[in-house]
């Protein structure tokens, strides 16, 4: 954006404020949680600071991207909402971030007039008598164009959602996304969502013990899901017989990376099982993909 008056007070207020906002209010999992309208107020966001570009950078201050990210501040919110704090900043990654941010912002402060004036200038003030005049036109931008723009519009702004990785080979491929009735699932399982899964959504557990267990007819079957610092291991198992355990940390958050795969020489009955090992990090289905 053109508009940088608060900007440089703005980085060093936006680090202490963001310490502490991470400190009371906890990071938003799912867009389930999410507020009523912030597609549109992130769709308001991007134009007013960015045009809309995933590639805009100031020379000024070194803000990048579409919603103008200070440099100082992507390593910890990609860490808190990626779980990577050298993620890239892609823009798959610049909307999960920035969705996660405001999220928790609007969750502090109430509203959106208050998260585009904290986005501005770093202050959590909710006395809008008290803001500049340079700040309450922004935020008045922000919300015009919030008013103006519809869900439709603001979803077909986000960037595609990554292709799915390919299928293993075989004669016929069948996709069996994580809700598939065939799917037994003992133990706690959540869902959680996000554009880059295959469907917009996996489950999940954190729960020793979990299991999820498909019965399936084909020549080969495999296991896909998503990967990060923060994700868990699994045990799997083919046919009662464990085949071995799956690490699912990696550096870099992934949303579909074939975890495991399995195949015989000719077209059987097969039961996969997966089950969760040890608490407190997630392993997600996302989806099993089979060949025949």
């Amino acid at each position: 954006m053109t508009e940088v008056v608060g900007r440089r007070r703005a980085v060093y207020v936006a680090i202490v404020v963001a310490a502490v906002i991470v400190s009371i209010i906890p990071a938003a999992a799912s867009s389930a949680s999410a507020p009523r309208g912030i597609d549109r107020f992130l769709y308001a966001l991007g134009q007013i600071e960015s045009g809309g570009r995933y590639d805009a950078r100031n020379a000024y201050s070194g803000a990048y991207g579409k919603y103008q990210i200070m440099p100082a501040n992507w390593p910890g919110w990609a860490m808190l909402y990626i779980g990577n704090s050298k993620a890239p900043q892609t823009p798959a990654n610049q909307e999960r971030v920035a969705r996660g941010k405001v999220i928790d912002l609007y969750r502090w402060l109430d509203t959106w007039p208050n998260v585009a004036h904290w986005w501005l200038t770093g202050s959590g003030e909710r006395n809008h008598s008290r803001w500049s005049s340079s700040s309450s036109a922004y935020v008045a931008k922000i919300m015009k164009l919030f008013r103006a723009t519809t869900n439709a519009e603001a979803n077909a702004s986000k960037p595609p959602p990554p292709p799915p990785p390919p299928a293993p080979v075989g004669v016929i491929t069948r996709r069996i996304q994580e809700l598939n009735a065939g799917i037994t699932y003992a133990g706690r399982w959540d869902s959680a969502r996000y554009s880059g899964y295959s469907d917009g959504r996996v489950l999940y557990s954190e729960r020793n013990g979990a299991t999820a267990t498909y019965r399936l007819y084909g020549k080969s079957v495999a296991w896909i899901g998503p990967v990060g610092s923060t994700r868990g291991k699994a045990r799997v198992s083919v046919d009662g017989v464990s085949l071995g355990v799956i690490d699912l940390r990696r550096s870099t958050f992934r949303p579909q990376v074939i975890l495991f795969k399995k195949s015989w020489a000719h077209v059987g009955n097969h039961v996969i099982t997966i089950t969760v090992i040890g608490s407190g990090r997630p392993v997600a289905i996302d989806q099993f993909i089979i060949t025949r």
